[in-house]
């Protein structure tokens, strides 16, 4: 199954920027800035964590964390500030349930991965996500990290780039029809 995700054929690419456990989405998305826009608040993104982060990011990096990722509240910006900052993935051992569902929903990739804390900072990593059943992380090393399975609707969803996406493409290919 072939991706419009930008493929890496899991070639060593995108930055990893590591993060502890139990990110919440305040450190994401803070409250201070969440009466500003996207553009506001993504000058914010992680400052109490990483000051460094909002400025340095790159289009295609890669956010590497412990478990618990996106914890706290429902903040749908916690997860659109992370696309709106050209984050490619986040990869976790685990993430709050309304996290995940928000990152989807605004087409941000999350990868399930239990040796993610294998990764190092600054390290080019590669990744296969052809494969939704068989997601995998290719560290600078060699070494292949495997992920949990993405469901294949999910991974349609990030492909289009949310679910607004989706929703207008498919109403599009109706309209017709």
């Amino acid at each position: 199954m072939s991706t419009s995700l930008p493929t890496d054929g899991a070639a060593p690419g995108h930055r990893v920027w590591r993060l502890g456990a139990n990110v919440d989405t305040d450190a994401l998305a803070p409250g201070h800035a969440m009466k500003f826009g996207m553009d506001v608040i993504a000058r914010h993104c992680l400052e109490s964590m990483r000051p460094e982060f909002a400025t340095q990011v790159r289009p295609g990096d890669v956010v590497v964390a412990g478990p618990g990722f996106g914890i706290g509240s429902s903040r749908e910006q916690a997860a659109s500030v992370l696309v709106a900052l050209g984050v490619r993935a986040v990869i976790a051992p685990s993430y709050s349930g309304l996290y995940f569902r928000n990152a989807f929903n605004v087409g941000l990739l999350l990868l399930t991965c239990a040796d993610g804390d294998a990764l190092q900072e600054g390290e080019r990593i590669g990744l296969a996500v052809d494969d939704p059943d068989r997601p995998q992380v290719r560290a600078a090393d060699g070494r292949v990290l495997a992920c949990e399975p993405v469901p294949a609707f999910l991974m349609a969803r990030v492909r289009a780039g949310g679910l607004l996406n989706e929703l207008k493409q498919r109403f599009s290919k109706e309209s017709h029809v």
